[in-house]
């Protein structure tokens, strides 16, 4: 059974600590980007320090594309494309990856899914010729199709009804968005995957994964020239299905009231609060928005000399750990966040007041020169780094070009991050900090109620 990766923008991605835009520092690979007669873009990233290359295709569809009452179709389809084609049938394709030494996962997000393969050099083309052929050759049956259901549906109950952290941010999100398909589980509704057939899934491929949908990213031991050919000989031969039309989602309206989600369950062990701003993503804020996020959020709770960390576990010792994080790496909206979990005896509305105290802070007075300059060394020092994993390299282009970025704006986003002031970093503290546009939520530990069976 291929694992999956379910993300809200890249969150999932090994725990980048810079998803949002994340990219290469001057120096970095020569990145070559072409679009075939057919729609298929393809992004070459050579990477010769071993024989080996990540295959990555990318879809730009995800759990935000779905009809409505249909929650879960885009992840339910991500498992159902490893049954097979009818000239590579049943799970040939696994088989073979698995034969050549090679490794593969797919994702889905709210707004793409993804699926690679990591192999030696010499093994590309034969996996171009695989994802080439279930790009719009797949063949569902319900002999297929209904245990796949079972698998997802014990997936959704493992990773989110017996994780009490997941469904309280879960229902976070749920009333974060009051419009936008983005408050819909990657995963999907339980009540709605229940639901879900064969002809649903069908009817979902066919509408979305055609080549004039999806990126190709190849990284590692090859060149643009050498991977064109292959491309032309196996991508090339695939036509476009259908047109694609632009994504037009249901945005939200003005929010004007501050939202709170409260979870109780008998298996939490750590209480925990936590709240979530709407923001702009990286494609919808105004130009040096995005990056004074990415900044601001690396202040509060990048690390041991964070804002948060400093004063809630450090100087008041009110909390066992806290975090900030910006998710800026999607379509429409983007997500800042915060938390804390509160040592034994400290409660979590101690927790939530100390939390607001350093944000109004930061609203009032900005923050420092030496703050900002270790922020922004970190995030430009973690993106050089990251040019040692292939698969990273990867995964950041996917993400951006499947949410409207650019190959150009991903390599220049190290020069805008050097290029935030405090200025800019207060002013998006300002606007950005709103109650009005969050919702706050806090774990906590009940006991069962008479009777009640908890799975």
């Amino acid at each position: 059974m291929i694992a999956t990766a379910l993300a809200r923008g890249c969150a999932s991605f090994l725990a980048l600590s810079i998803c949002t835009s994340a990219a290469l520092a001057a120096g970095g690979p020569a990145v070559s980007h072409f679009t075939l007669a057919n729609g298929l873009e393809v992004v070459v990233i050579p990477d010769r320090r071993a024989p080996v290359v990540t295959h990555m295709v990318w879809y730009r569809v995800g759990s935000a594309d779905e009809t409505a009452g249909k929650t879960g179709l885009a992840h339910f389809l991500e498992h159902l494309r490893f049954k097979g084609t009818e000239k590579k049938p049943g799970n040939l394709f696994s088989q073979t990856v698995a034969t050549i030494g090679g490794q593969e996962n797919a994702f889905t997000s709210s707004d793409y899914t993804g699926y690679f393969q990591r192999v030696p050099k010499e093994r590309l083309k034969l996996l171009m010729e695989f994802e080439s052929d279930r790009m719009t050759g797949l063949v569902l049956t319900d002999a297929v199709v209904k245990p796949e259901l079972d698998v997802v549906l014990e997936e959704e109950n493992s990773r989110v009804a017996n994780n009490p952290g997941a469904r309280l941010s879960q229902q976070v999100t749920a009333a974060l968005y009051l419009n936008h398909p983005y408050g819909r589980p990657v995963i999907g509704w339980r009540n709605e995957i229940e639901k879900l057939t064969r002809a649903d899934a069908l009817e979902f491929y066919k509408r979305f994964y055609t080549p004039n949908n999806a990126i190709l990213i190849v990284a590692g031991d090859v060149d643009a020239g050498e991977v064109k050919t292959m491309v032309d000989e196996t991508y090339g031969k695939v036509a476009r299905t259908t047109e694609i039309a632009p994504r037009q989602r249901p945005m939200e309206p003005e929010q004007v009231a501050p939202r709170t989600v409260t979870f109780a369950d008998p298996r939490v062990t750590q209480p925990s609060v936590q709240r979530q701003y709407l923001v702009p993503s990286s494609t919808t804020a105004a130009p040096g928005e995005s990056e004074a996020l990415d900044v601001l959020a690396h202040v509060l709770g990048g690390g041991q000399n964070s804002r948060l960390y400093r004063a809630l576990v450090l100087d008041k010792k009110i909390a066992l750990s806290s975090s900030a994080w910006y998710q800026g790496t999607a379509l429409d909206y983007g997500t800042m966040g915060v938390s804390g979990v509160p040592k034994e005896g400290v409660t979590l509305a101690q927790v939530e007041d100390a939390i607001d105290g350093i944000l109004a802070e930061v609203i009032a007075n900005g923050v420092t020169d030496e703050e900002m300059k270790r922020s922004k060394d970190r995030l430009v020092a973690d993106a050089v780094y990251a040019q040692d994993s292939q698969s990273t390299l990867a995964r950041w282009y996917g993400a951006a070009l499947t949410t409207g970025l650019t190959v150009e704006a991903v390599k220049a986003w190290p020069d805008r991050i050097k290029a935030v002031t405090t200025t800019a970093i207060k002013d998006a503290a300002g606007k950005w900090f709103d109650k009005r546009r969050s919702v706050t939520g806090y774990l906590i530990k009940d006991a069962p109620r008479p009777g009640e069976k908890r799975s």
